[in-house]
């Protein structure tokens, strides 16, 4: 099974619900329920500076209108949520056209989308460090 959740604090309370369940439902059998929880992946939480710098480089290269700041929060496991915790930064995505979804055998990479992804990085780090290098 795998537990998700857009809060570190809910989290805890679903491990600690699971463990609960469990043992009160074997303990109903005469049973005693043996629990391994591995948390998995951290709540990937963005920090409200760097996502605006990140919004604010993207709008300036792609046009507002072509820039999402809105899109719902994905209970998807991401490594970068371990960078996220020891750093501020922000996780976003790059539209890639209307293909399929990821992992879905007919997803269709759009290579157009490598331009873009490679101007919007560039531009990013030359804001970056013309605005923090003194």
């Amino acid at each position: 099974m795998s537990v998700r959740s857009f809060d570190a604090g809910v989290r805890k309370i679903l491990e600690e619900r699971i463990r609960s369940l469990a043992e009160l439902h074997s303990a109903g059998y005469g049973a005693v329920a043996e629990i391994e929880y591995v948390p998995g992946y951290p709540v990937l939480v963005n920090h409200a500076q760097e996502t605006a710098f990140a919004l604010e480089v993207a709008k300036e290269l792609l046009g507002e209108e072509n820039v999402v700041d809105n899109l719902p929060p994905i209970s998807g496991s991401e490594d970068f949520a371990y960078f996220l915790q020891n750093k501020p930064g922000c996780f976003l995505r790059l539209g890639n056209g209307n293909s399929a979804v990821l992992h879905n055998p007919a997803y269709d990479f759009n290579d157009d989308s490598l331009t873009i992804g490679a101007a919007y990085w560039t531009r990013l780090v030359e804001r970056y460090l013309t605005e923090n290098l003194d």
